[in-house]
């Protein structure tokens, strides 16, 4: 068995250990403690725990370079209850990792047992383990906690597995590869009664359908066909029942853009909207809105060597240049507030089921793929003289 067929058994063994024991955000007490005890196996210079909450950094020095990068995988997973019958299921019930982020930290790791035994590069190497990314705080966390005075870095990389993309495949592209994503609820509050006796009340459930509907308004008629961007309403909720009108109703969804501006239009259209249905319905009503995502925007300069290496390693006829960006969010996005860099995706298979599916899984078969581009992309941005 050669070197790499070892490390694609040992790589299955950590994703499935992390795999059966998911933890979510800023809980990910155990799996910060495995990834630490890996890298202190593999040797590396420094290893640094704690950091935003849960976070771990190691550091690999080879060298008289002056130059650093990082590089990046998340570490949480989703409160999700998963189905299937593999061996490795999730033990912790209502948690599993339907995101992928068990074989990204698999990969990473694998990647720094290859750059620590046969280094290949001149400078330092940053491998990020970080929590949180799903609901958009483990880099600003980090962040806050120092990273990048304590440990700086020149640029920064991160791979994401693709469902729907073969195996062996790698897919990015410069600039905007991914969306801003926006949090809002709506608070509608009238007065509630008797299902028999609507007149007798004011009951909000009329009004939030309306608002509901009212809202789809936003991106067809306040937004420029050129840009891109969405509004969805995800849950509806309120105090009523069967035979009793609700006086309270909790509208929550997100939205999407890739340009402040157009966030900014959408949060103040959905004011002006939100305020003259609750006139027109008599109710009151109050909008909370956040912004929880920036734009994933790659450095073109560096995207064109994510290519250059990944054409090198899997043939230029499995590298795609995107030609839309998406409308899913990512928190590394927050690093290239600070650095350039460039994010990624890799195939996890045609037949893979969709993230954030109760049914996902990571493929196996993409951890050295992986594993082989965070190790190549250090040795092209560190050569050796």
């Amino acid at each position: 068995m050669t070197d790499l067929e070892k490390l694609q058994v040992e790589m299955t063994e950590w994703r499935r250990h992390l795999h059966a024991n998911p933890e979510f955000g800023f809980e990910e007490r155990a799996t910060s403690a495995f990834v630490a005890a890996k890298l202190r196996e593999f040797g590396l210079d420094d290893i640094a725990e704690g950091i935003g909450g849960t976070g771990v950094v190691g550091t690999l020095r080879r060298g008289s370079g002056n130059r650093a990068i990082a590089l990046r995988a998340d570490m949480d997973a989703l409160r999700i209850n998963e189905q299937g019958e593999k061996d490795y299921k999730s033990r912790n019930a209502g948690v599993m990792h339907a995101c992928g982020h068990d074989g990204h930290t698999a990969m990473l790791l694998g990647a720094a047992k290859m750059l620590a035994a046969d280094s290949g590069f001149d400078g330092t190497v940053r491998f990020i383990f970080q929590p949180a990314e799903e609901w958009g705080k483990g880099a600003l966390s980090m962040m806050a906690d120092g990273l990048c005075e304590r440990y700086p870095f020149d640029e920064i990389y991160g791979i994401h597995n693709m469902p729907g993309l073969p195996v062996g495949h790698f897919e990015t592209r410069p600039e905007a590869i991914m969306s801003a994503e926006d949090n809002f609820e709506i608070v509608l509050r009238g007065v509630g009664g008797h299902a028999a006796q609507p007149h007798w009340g004011n009951e909000v459930l009329v009004a939030a359908c309306a608002l509901v509907t009212n809202l789809q308004t936003i991106v067809s008629r306040r937004v420029a066909p050129a840009d891109i961007a969405v509004v969805s309403v995800t849950e509806l909720i309120t105090d009523g029942t069967r035979n009793a009108l609700p006086g309270t109703a909790r509208i929550l969804g997100d939205a999407r853009s890739f340009r402040s501006e157009i966030s900014e239009t959408i949060e103040k259209q959905m004011r002006i909207i939100t305020e003259g249905t609750a006139l027109a319905y008599n109710v009151e009503a109050s909008v909370h809105y956040t912004r929880e995502f920036v734009p994933l925007l790659n450095d073109p300069t560096l995207t064109d060597q994510a290519l250059e290496v990944a054409s090198d390693l899997y043939g230029s006829s499995n590298v795609n240049v995107a030609s839309k960006p998406m409308t899913g969010s990512e928190d590394f996005a927050q690093f290239l507030t600070k650095v350039p860099g460039c994010f990624v995706f890799l195939g996890n298979g045609k037949d893979s089921a969709p993230l954030h599916n109760p049914n996902y899984d990571f493929n196996d078969e993409g951890l050295l793929h992986g594993a082989n581009f965070h190790a190549a992309i250090a040795r092209k941005r560190l050569p050796v003289a």
